[in-house]
């Protein structure tokens, strides 16, 4: 399995981030799931990622985890449209774009909001969700 977007299934702007990404994928290059699911148990743990530890979004590759604003990056550069523009901020440093992503994941829950459950993906998009 490659090509995968954990997220956090409760919070609300990573459900919009996540139906954002699938609107810029026509082809289907990406999965998703949940970081409370058992399948990001799953990978996450035997690379020392805690998957309830995490905030946001995690982008599995090819064997390689991606974490904060890098995920971010490497996701938006397989994106449709202009959105693979926004890779060249991988030459600003680590630390400093993780500056702002942490920023707004610490604030995530209190500026858009929390879920009581995981997201429910409809029935088209079901086969693009990794439940187990």
């Amino acid at each position: 399995m490659n090509n995968i977007i954990f997220f956090d299934g409760v919070c609300n702007l990573c459900n919009s981030s996540i139906n954002f990404v699938i609107d810029r994928d026509p082809k289907l290059f990406f999965k998703f799931a949940p970081l409370q699911s058992a399948i990001a148990k799953k990978m996450l743990s035997p690379v020392q990622v805690d998957p309830s530890a995490l905030d946001g979004i995690v982008y599995y590759r090819d064997g390689a985890i991606y974490q904060k604003s890098r995920a971010v990056l490497e996701i938006v550069k397989e994106m449709k449209g202009a959105w693979p523009i926004l890779y060249v901020f991988v030459i600003v440093p680590g630390f400093v774009r993780d500056l702002f992503y942490n920023l707004i994941a610490r604030n995530r829950y209190k500026w858009f909001g929390k879920q009581e459950t995981c997201r429910i993906p409809t029935p088209e998009l079901k086969s693009r969700f990794i439940e187990s």
